[in-house]
């Protein structure tokens, strides 16, 4: 199957340039969803009981949901996810996933850095939630045309 998104031209691209922006929102039964994909059936994914033994403020979205949702916008701008080449994040907040409410996390994805050698763009990520960011140095390559 051929994508039929065209890649982003290296040569229009600007550093500081917003590129991609995308809210998502998770819910409890996302969170079981994606445990039954991912097999991580941490109860501190599902459990208020269990997260809050443990000293959680509440039932937490998997790290690697976040960081899944968070690329996202990135891999649909770019048009074909095998021009992503690398990503990378740090964990900083937790995402809490109320049971009534669920959770919202925005992504804006921004231009870092052009690398005209290799023609491809550092593209930086903020996530956050509840107006916190929650995941650090959050940076993907792309390679460009």
């Amino acid at each position: 199957m051929t994508s039929t998104s065209s890649a982003p031209a290296f040569g229009e691209l600007t550093v500081g340039e917003v590129v991609a922006e995308r809210t998502f929102r998770l819910t409890r039964d996302a969170l079981v969803r994606y445990a039954g994909a991912s097999g991580d059936f941490n109860p501190i994914h599902y459990r208020d009981d269990v997260a809050a033994s443990v000293g959680l403020p509440g039932v937490l979205a998997h790290g690697m949901l976040t960081m899944g949702l968070a690329v996202q916008p990135v891999v649909d701008w770019a048009g074909d996810p095998g021009r992503v080449v690398d990503y990378q994040v740090r964990f900083t907040r937790p995402v809490v996933v109320d049971p009534e409410a669920g959770a919202t996390v925005d992504v804006v994805a921004k231009v870092g850095q052009l690398d005209s050698e290799a023609r491809a763009a550092r593209i930086d990520l903020t996530v956050s939630f509840d107006g916190q960011t929650v995941l650090g140095k959050a940076q993907v390559r792309v390679a460009l045309d």
